[in-house]
């Protein structure tokens, strides 16, 4: 096992951006709660279950997925929601429904 991750962390360049790594990790990890795959965002530098709705933190290049460590998404989807009833000209509508 070490030898392995020698290998990819040699291939990635020392561990700089952690693609070759998070690439075979994508094949072993998933999310604690859905068992599903995690998605991996760059962007917010953490790892996503898309089933529940949930982005866990990378800290120092480790995934922390304990469940409590997981931020809920559900605040950027209603953003999404209600940028797009806003367009339509039914945002009051819409952010009743969501609440």
């Amino acid at each position: 096992m070490v030898r392995g991750s020698r290998v990819l962390l040699l291939k990635d360049g020392g561990g700089g951006g952690g693609n070759a790594l998070f690439k075979v990790l994508s094949d072993i990890l998933v999310c604690p709660l859905s068992k599903q795959p995690l998605r991996h965002c760059p962007d917010s530098r953490s790892l996503v279950s898309d089933a529940v709705g949930v982005s866990f933190p990378i800290i120092n290049g480790i995934p922390c997925l304990v469940p409590k460590d997981g931020k809920l998404l559900e605040d950027e989807i209603k953003l999404k929601v209600d940028d797009s009833s806003i367009a339509k000209g039914t945002r009051r509508d819409r952010q009743l429904r969501i609440q």
